[in-house]
């Protein structure tokens, strides 16, 4: 589609619709760049470039509970 078909289309469009696109669009830009391999991603200078994760970044945000490893009531019958 061209951009001259794409204006004349969205001059066209009721307002409602025109921002609804809009948010579209803007979806599409986020998907797009997050996704550098997409052959249709735009390389952004400086934000493609990814920090390297360090081991244990997400300390504490998981707990398990103390009896974690308890085998359940629900499956007694299957154990040994």
């Amino acid at each position: 589609m061209t951009e001259q078909v794409f204006i004349q289309q969205l001059s066209q469009m009721p307002e409602g619709m025109k921002k609804e696109l809009f948010v579209f669009m803007e979806y599409l830009m986020f998907k797009y760049k997050s996704k550098p391999s997409s052959p249709m991603a735009t390389k952004v200078e400086g934000k493609n470039e990814k920090k390297p994760l360090k081991a244990g970044f997400l300390k504490g945000t998981f707990i398990l509970a103390d009896d974690f490893d308890v085998p359940l009531e629900d499956f007694k019958e299957y154990m040994p």
